[in-house]
Formats: structure tokens, sequence, C-alpha cells
């Protein structure tokens, strides 16, 4: 594998993986669509994403998902069920792009980059959500539920057209983050008298 399909590669799992931090079966259901007409090919084992029965019960999956986060109790019910799968569809997102390297290398960056976007993003998505509920009292919650559905397609689209654009642009958004964060923890910190 080149540096330049590794690139290609992480960039396409991490903007997938990110997409699964905000509903888990819409970018695994593009990226078995896009894989069923050849537009993204997936690594060795993983082609069965784009089978007839996983079609079938991405779908439903889907379905129900987006469905689900738009009752008020329900939405904040999933989240603890859908961190632990975000994390695990971002990992084989990743894994499935990161082609002819090493198992335990391919595993331990699928693991570490994708899963570790996803569990970011569904973090962030869980914690607004909250704010959501305890502020409004769960109505607005569907609107939030429409942001993150069209974050989670928009995100996919982006990293199926643009995954390296994505990854660099994830990458500056975290490096923003974190200089606000030293910045706030520098002004917070107590003055030598």
């Amino acid at each position: 594998m080149t540096s330049s399909e590794l690139l290609l590669g992480l960039g396409l799992g991490v903007g997938l993986s990110a997409a699964c931090g905000f509903r888990v079966f819409v970018p695994l259901l593009l990226a078995a669509l896009a894989h069923r007409i050849g537009w993204l090919p997936l690594g060795e084992g993983f082609a069965w994403l784009g089978s007839g029965p996983a079609l079938t019960a991405l779908v439903i999956a889907t379905v129900l998902e987006v469905g689900a986060y738009y009752v008020p109790w329900l939405d904040n019910a999933l989240d603890g069920l859908a961190a632990p799968a975000a994390v695990a569809a971002g990992t084989v997102l990743t894994a499935a792009q990161l082609t002819e390297l090493d198992p335990l290398l391919k595993w331990a960056m699928a693991l570490v980059a994708g899963g570790g976007t996803a569990g970011l993003f569904q973090g962030l998505t869980t914690a607004a959500r909250g704010v959501s509920t305890t502020t409004t009292g769960g109505l607005a919650n569907p609107l939030f539920a429409t942001f993150e559905l069209g974050g989670s397609l928009v995100t996919t689209l982006l990293a199926l057209l643009l995954p390296v654009a994505l990854l660099a642009l994830f990458v500056a958004a975290l490096l923003c983050l974190l200089v606000w964060v030293l910045k706030r923890r520098a002004r917070q910190a107590p003055s030598p008298a």
C-alpha cells in the first residue's frame, strides 16, 4: 500500500467514521450501496457489506434508527447503545479501506482512527442532545435529530467524494480545538504571586 493509498484510505475511513458518530447506519448503508454499484472498493473480507442480505438489513436498521431519534425519550435511551455501535461501525468502515496492511496494523489504525473518530462525534452529539433535552424538555430534539441526520448524510457524501480534503478539515478542526482548550486553560490558571 503506497502512502497516497494509505492517506486516501484513512481519509475515507475517518470521514465515514465521523458520519457514524451522527447516525450509525446511514454511512454503513451508503458505503454498502457505493460498493454495490462499483464506486467504492472494499478490502478483502468486507465485500459482504454490499450483499443483498446486508443491504436489506442496513435499510431496515437505518429506517428504524432515523425514526427512533424523532421520539424524544427514545433518542436519549438509544445513545447508550449507539456509542459502542458507532465505534464498531467506524472501526469496520476504516478497516475496509486499509487494504494490503498487516492485519495487526490495519485493525489498530482502524480502532484508533475510525473507532476513535466515531466515538468522539457520538460523544459530542450525545452531550448536545442532553443539553437540548434539559433546556427544552425534549421539544427541540426532533430538530436536533434532523441536524444529525443531515450531518451524517453530508459527512458520508464528502467522505466518498473528497476523502483527503475531509481528513485535512478534521485534523485542522482538532488542532483548532486543542489551541482553544490550551488558551482557555492558560487564562484560568492562577497567576503566580
